[in-house]
């Protein structure tokens, strides 16, 4: 059975609801929740055509400036929030060719870091406690302009830190030191980060699971950030199953 992410539809503020994934789709490219170097060739393939997918719906076919700091955030926990993060990070930094910081602001889980394989000092937390650029806390993370500004040490106390006054400030550095941010927040069913972040940023992407987010759920967390002004870019249905062998997707 092969997972994969796929972005649903695009979704405007005046839409009413989440829509249903459409029906019978054809089998899609497969997005695996591991690194790249740890994939296969066809799999890294697959990875980085719906990846790529994914970032041209949002970031670079736009009639209109698109989205320069963009939240994603699972609906539930264990969505795969931030292995998409990662991968929608490394493809824009990629195809855009323009500085990228993927900001790690989920406190309450953060992995980011040992995704890409570096340390976790010296990140958010210690960003938002004392003075300096932001760009001093940012760890570049590939040659293709991708940096990675992890949670840093994280306390008892690190999530309040979301709310305090400096965090809108701090962003408006990242807006002027990168072109684009992608932001990894806390899932929205159960902690209020992400609609703090939301508000601050120029959008927010849904992450839901299939066979696990439910519909109620995802509707609610919709209304919630319409109801806050918060704009929903997109809808993504990540770990998507279909009764097809792994063998016969890569004959596709």
């Amino acid at each position: 059975m092969s997972k994969h992410f796929e972005l649903m539809q695009q979704m405007e503020e005046d839409q009413p609801s989440v829509a249903p994934p459409p029906p019978a789709p054809a089998p899609a490219p497969v997005f695996q929740p591991q690194r790249a170097h740890a994939l296969g060739v066809s799999t890294r393939r697959w990875a980085s055509e719906e990846a790529l997918r994914l970032v041209q719906q949002i970031f670079l076919v736009q009639a209109k400036e698109p989205p320069r700091i963009v939240v994603f955030a699972g609906v539930d926990h264990g969505n795969g929030c931030s292995q998409i993060c990662a991968s929608v990070a490394e493809t824009l930094a990629k195809n855009a060719r323009r500085p990228v910081c993927l900001l790690e602001a989920n406190f309450r889980s953060p992995g980011l870091s040992e995704l890409f394989g570096t340390t976790n000092h010296h990140g958010l937390t210690e960003a938002l406690r004392n003075q300096g650029p932001m760009g001093a806390f940012a760890k570049r993370v590939s040659q293709d302009n991708l940096w990675l500004l992890s949670a840093g040490q994280v306390a008892s106390d690190s999530a309040n830190l979301l709310t305090s006054t400096g965090l809108g400030e701090r962003l408006a550095e990242l807006r002027t030191a990168f072109d684009f941010v992608i932001i990894d927040a806390p899932p929205l069913t159960r902690y209020s980060d992400a609609v703090v972040l939301g508000q601050l940023s120029d959008g927010l992407v849904m992450v839901l699971e299939a066979d696990a987010t439910r519909r109620d759920a995802a509707l609610a967390a919709a209304a919630n950030l319409r109801t806050v002004n918060v704009p929903i870019l997109a809808a993504v249905l990540n770990k998507r199953t279909f009764p097809i062998p792994e063998t016969i997707y890569q004959r596709l």
